[in-house]
């Protein structure tokens, strides 16, 4: 949940006069946007800004998360990228926010090409108009069903099954519920990339959020989310080799230098694997 077009406002015919405070007033919070404001970005609305904001009340490690999940997937493209790999599939890639998945990558390997996929309408709508740029593409398109990204005529323009490619799930198994088989779903994504692909992948958790003082009475949230276990979200990577430091919390993902977020107030792991 990921630009070029930060500045650019989101515009929709639901859209209505700007607030006071700046925000476009839309109808309805929107989770692609939600992420888009706790990140910096300025594609959001004033329910967006609002659903934020009650989220930010109640836990302000909301924001530290999410942020931190954005600098886990730079980091994790620049690594795979300096490991030659020069196609990535970015699944559940939300509104463009800087930098991009191809610019990270590009600025190591200068041939990647990006397969941007979500199944929100408006993020469709918008990555096309932003990310307009050879080498990527963005399809309307829903994990739920692989076969259909798989299939997609853009995916096989850009991106040969034969070569590596870096499967980029960050942010989006959260809203898989176990029902619908997100093991089986990361699977069936694994099985047609080609060996020496890598899967980078971040999941928000339960663990670090028991708190008896925080009260999320009455609390809703636009969609249903399904934060698991370190037990459950190490699954995902079952038949892959998991790359050091294995699945950590995001700010101990091979941080570099430079300031991370403190790991107490990130509710999330992440890893990348790569298949033999």
């Amino acid at each position: 949940m990921n630009s070029s077009g930060a500045g650019i406002g989101l515009r929709t015919p639901g859209s209505r006069q700007n607030a006071a405070d700046g925000h476009p007033q839309g109808r309805a919070a929107n989770p692609a946007r939600v992420y888009n404001y706790l990140v910096g970005g300025k594609d959001n609305y004033l329910a967006d800004y609002e659903q934020a904001q009650r989220f930010l009340r109640i836990a302000p490690e909301v924001r530290d998360t999410a942020l931190s999940n954005r600098r886990f997937l730079a980091r994790a493209v620049r690594h795979v990228a300096g490991e030659g790999i020069a196609q990535f599939l970015d699944i559940g890639a939300g509104l463009p926010v800087n930098p991009n998945v191809h610019e990270v990558a590009r600025a190591v390997e200068p041939r990647a090409r990006v397969v941007y996929v979500d199944n929100d309408p408006i993020v469709a709508s918008h990555g096309r108009a932003l990310l307009t740029g050879s080498g990527t593409t963005t399809i309307r398109a829903d994990l739920r069903t692989p076969e259909q990204i798989l299939d997609h005529d853009e995916l096989r323009r850009l991106l040969d099954p034969r070569q590596p490619v870096a499967i980029v799930l960050t942010f989006v198994l959260d809203y898989i519920a176990d029902a619908d088989d997100p093991w089986g779903l990361v699977a069936r994504l694994m099985d047609w990339a080609a060996p020496g692909s890598c899967l980078i992948l971040s999941h928000v958790t339960g663990d670090f959020t028991e708190n008896p003082y925080r009260d999320w009475s009455g609390f809703t949230t636009p969609v249903s989310s399904a934060p698991r276990d370190r037990a459950g979200i190490q699954e995902f990577f079952a038949g892959l080799d998991l790359l050091d430091p294995g699945l950590v919390q995001l700010p101990l993902w091979r941080p570099g230098i430079g300031a991370e977020h403190d790991p107490s107030r990130v509710w999330a792991y992440g890893g990348v694997a790569r298949k033999a």
